[in-house]
């Protein structure tokens, strides 16, 4: 049944290609490509040009001198980083204790992330700073490096103060980060908390912000209006169909987040959300061709 319910929607969506066109939905690689190589790393970004993605995603945390570094965690993982000297981490360490020399002695590329078995290792990989990925980006030699976006989010926690600078100062320092690279256009800054948001908006108009949401059925219109953003990037699980078009018909762009397999695919190119971040950008590019929908 749920094979037979695969292959029409495939079917839907092939004839209205044909009919209309085809509708691109550009692909983001979630923490570059999680799914295939460590996370948030300049090997998965570049994993992720290769294929031919439209947006690097990734995360900032920002160290205890104040350089804006990637990394999902506030704090070093010792499921995916190996401390100094190769040593196996007891607990997680904060970014906010540690200086930009100190946390490029951790490898987060040794070990395998056991939720990803594809996930190559790449021994010695260290934790990038933004300032590094664009440098990298710019000096690609992969095709879809001269127009990749950006969606960088800041990981904020506001019942955990200490764990990240406040809203303001966080905003400011990815601001002059985006500044030196000439990126306020083609990056988009997002967070589940709006603060960031408002105040990125504040010192650069031109950057794009989405609103970021989790596990509820929330209304577009409503969680748009207070941060003010761009896009909504919804949990792909708590959207439908008819919320999609009611948000599009705001003027608000839908991205979901994170989507891993072909069912999950079909039914959000079903919904008509405009892009889809995935652990795997490869898989999902191959997929939207055999589609006829890229």
């Amino acid at each position: 049944m749920k094979k037979t319910a695969l292959a029409l929607i495939a079917l839907i969506l092939a004839a209205s290609a044909s009919a209309e066109g085809v509708r691109r939905v550009w692909v983001e690689g979630h923490r570059g490509s999680r799914g295939t190589h460590p996370e948030n790393t300049l090997p998965a970004f570049d994993e992720a040009l290769r294929a031919g993605v439209e947006v690097l995603e990734l995360d900032m945390g920002v160290t205890k001198d104040n350089i804006v570094v990637v990394s999902h965690d506030p704090q070093v993982n010792p499921l995916i980083c190996l401390g100094p000297g190769g040593a196996r981490l007891e607990k997680p360490v904060p970014l906010r204790s540690l200086t930009l020399k100190e946390l490029k002695e951790y490898d987060c590329g040794s070990l395998k992330n056991p939720r990803f078995p594809e996930q190559a290792q790449v021994p010695g990989t260290r934790t990038p700073t933004l300032d590094e990925v664009f440098a990298y980006v710019k000096n690609s030699t992969q095709p879809a490096a001269a127009r990749v976006r950006f969606n960088i989010e800041t990981k904020i926690f506001p019942g955990e103060p200490l764990a990240s600078p406040p809203p303001d100062e966080f905003a400011r320092l990815v601001a002059t980060v985006l500044r030196k690279h000439g990126m306020e256009k083609r990056t988009v800054v997002q967070s589940f908390d709006y603060r960031p948001l408002l105040e990125i908006k504040k010192i650069s108009p031109s950057v794009k912000t989405a609103q970021l949401t989790a596990e509820n059925l929330l209304d577009p219109d409503s969680v748009m209006r207070g941060s003010g953003a761009d896009i909504w990037s919804p949990y792909f699980k708590w959207i439908n169909g008819d919320v999609v078009k009611k948000a599009q018909k705001s003027g608000i762009t839908v991205v979901p987040w994170t989507l891993n397999s072909e069912e999950e695919w079909d039914r959000a190119v079903s919904y008509g959300v405009d892009g889809i971040i995935t652990d795997y950008p490869a898989k999902l590019i191959d997929h939207l061709k055999k589609r006829k929908l890229r």
